[in-house]
């Protein structure tokens, strides 16, 4: 009997990229490659690449650890996933990261941007609007995770630190601000009074590429220098920074290694995040055919362009494991050390919220306890792995090592109309706050409730309000 010339390997739903309906989805494995295949009545047949590493692809199914819910639900399941958001009972995560949109104006007009910001786009939203918004975040989650303030450009909020005084008000373990650096490279009193809200306070910079030609691609303009006054800034008054890398493949993926190197000379900065682009919002020259970037493609870049991470050291993030991986290291007396390859993935897996499983061999509990004991004290606001990322589980332990002794890397891959799997984004757990009060998972978000797109969406229920029963 003939054969296929792949393998069959899930079936699954996603939609079409045109018109954004739900298709049947087949996973397949080709040429050691995962394509998603997918068919849609109107528009036809659409071949995506999902996965370069059929092995890791196949090692992130093993990363499933019971969901943890939020505390209530904002919508109920009517038309099913994903025009339901959120979050509806048919969702399976709780919210990692919550992102909290203060204006969708910005100072910058990039061509990448998935909001469509802009300096004549929107407005600054007001002070009883953001705190509507956060109090429905803690509604939800009672002691949030992380909540991003973001935007547009949320530094230019001219009730810009009242914000932070409401989040800083409320249970929230960790507050991050996403930034382009424009403020913080040029006003040092500004600087300085950020640093006033640490600890649990850390900055989302936006930090692309080391190259003009890729920072005007990306950003519409030349950033090197801002990039450059902006760190040492944040180095001298030692503010917890992330760096975020949108990666556009063959502009700035061969600039992965350098930018972890330089990351790791840093004082403020405690990782790197790499965000392939999502196929949403504002996005001049993308061809998803030629200028996708799926996470696997850039964990093998991490792996090949740095000497500090090797492939035990990169490993799924049991919330979402298609979209997230995750490494950590320690930088202890200028030395860098790779911790997650150490651990056996099962730990991860078994812990609770707040405990851990230890190998009953007492050399490997040591070792355990030593790599994972980032608090001063069981009682210190110093963070630990947990307060950072919930997947992980807690380890309170006394010692010398802080949270300027962590270094993560994190690859954050967004679903879009071309990749979007109904399966995976059930998992997502990086979500945005509505203004209406929902809060709604950040590939969802773009695709069909920012802006007018849920004029679109109205659309399609209706379709299927002729079509179902609803219950």
């Amino acid at each position: 009997m003939p054969n296929r010339p792949y393998l069959f390997y899930e079936l699954t739903n996603s939609i079409c990229s045109t018109c954004l309906r739900k298709v049947e989805a087949k996973v397949i494995i080709e040429n050691e490659k995962v394509y998603l295949v997918k068919n849609c009545l109107q528009h036809g047949r659409e071949k995506v690449l999902i996965s370069t590493d059929v092995e890791y692809y196949k090692w992130c199914r093993e990363f499933i650890k019971p969901s943890e819910m939020p505390y209530r639900w904002n919508t109920p399941i009517k038309y099913g996933c994903p025009y339901d958001c959120g979050l509806c009972p048919d969702h399976e995560q709780h919210s990692c990261l919550t992102l909290l949109e203060i204006t969708e104006r910005c100072n910058l007009k990039c061509p990448i941007c998935y909001a469509e910001s802009s300096p004549q786009k929107g407005t600054f939203r007001s002070l009883e609007k953001i705190e509507f918004m956060l109090d429905q975040i803690i509604k939800n989650e009672r002691e949030p995770d992380i909540v991003q303030i973001s935007g547009g450009e949320p530094t230019i909020h001219p009730q810009f630190f009242e914000i932070l005084d409401l989040a800083k008000s409320r249970p929230i373990r960790h507050i991050m601000v996403n930034t382009n650096g424009l403020r913080i490279a040029n006003d040092k009193d500004f600087v300085k009074k950020l640093a006033t809200y640490s600890p649990g306070f850390e900055i989302y910079l936006q930090f692309d590429s080391f190259e003009k030609d890729a920072l005007e691609e990306l950003r519409g303009v030349d950033l090197r220098e801002i990039r450059q006054k902006a760190i040492e800034n944040l180095n001298e008054c030692n503010i917890s920074t992330t760096l975020v890398v949108t990666l556009k493949k063959g502009l700035n993926d061969h600039e992965v290694g350098k930018i972890i190197q330089y990351g790791l000379q840093q004082k403020c900065v405690r990782g790197v995040t790499f965000q392939p682009i999502q196929a949403a919002g504002r996005l001049e020259d993308y061809d998803p055919a030629v200028n996708r970037l799926t996470l696997s493609e850039v964990r093998q870049m991490i792996i090949d362009q740095s000497n500090v991470f090797g492939s035990k050291d990169i490993i799924p993030v049991p919330c979402h494991p298609d979209c997230l991986a995750m490494g950590y290291a320690l930088k202890l007396n200028g030395e860098v050390t790779p911790l997650t390859g150490l651990v056996d993935p099962k730990i991860l897996l078994e812990g609770d919220r707040n405990t851990i499983v230890f190998e009953q061999d007492e050399t490997i509990k040591n070792m355990i306890f030593k790599l994972f004991s980032l608090n001063h004290s069981p009682d210190s606001s110093a963070l630990s792995l947990k307060d950072l990322l919930c997947c992980l589980p807690k380890v309170a332990m006394p010692g010398e090592i802080g949270y300027d002794n962590v270094f993560r890397v994190i690859i954050m891959q967004f679903l879009d109309a071309y990749n979007f799997d109904v399966r995976s984004v059930k998992k997502s757990c990086v979500h945005i706050a509505h203004p209406d009060g929902r809060i709604i998972p950040f590939d969802t978000y773009n695709l069909f409730y920012r802006d007018d797109k849920e004029l679109e969406l109205m659309k399609i229920r209706e379709e299927l309000e002729g079509k179902t029963t609803v219950k």
